[in-house]
């Protein structure tokens, strides 16, 4: 499991969702693009939707627990930057596309 380190919190990922996830924000952030992350947590780590504010202005720290780079899937990262672009922001909910993967 990977870690999004946030401001000052904490939040593991996979290190595939983590790796997509790196390619979207880095994409918003380099465009001075602001706006929601959104994921629904694993049972083991908690219950409900959770939510924070990306913005240039704030630490922001992607840290993988492997060495490789997982393999991408053009479909999910398309999808996700479509969803950043909604009002609930950068869903990572929404994983229909996940398990689809291409050669990066």
């Amino acid at each position: 499991m990977g870690v999004l380190h946030y401001d000052n919190r904490s939040f593991e990922f996979d290190d595939r969702i983590l790796t997509h996830l790196q390619m979207v924000v880095g994409l918003k952030l380099r465009r001075s693009e602001s706006g929601y992350l959104t994921w629904v947590p694993s049972r083991d780590t908690g219950t409900g939707r959770q939510a924070v504010w990306i913005a240039t202005g704030v630490a922001l720290h992607f840290e993988f627990s492997g060495s490789r780079i997982p393999s991408l899937n053009r479909e999910w990262i398309e999808q996700l930057v479509a969803s950043s672009n909604s009002g609930i922001g950068l869903n990572l909910s929404d994983d229909r596309n996940r398990e689809h993967a291409i050669a990066a």
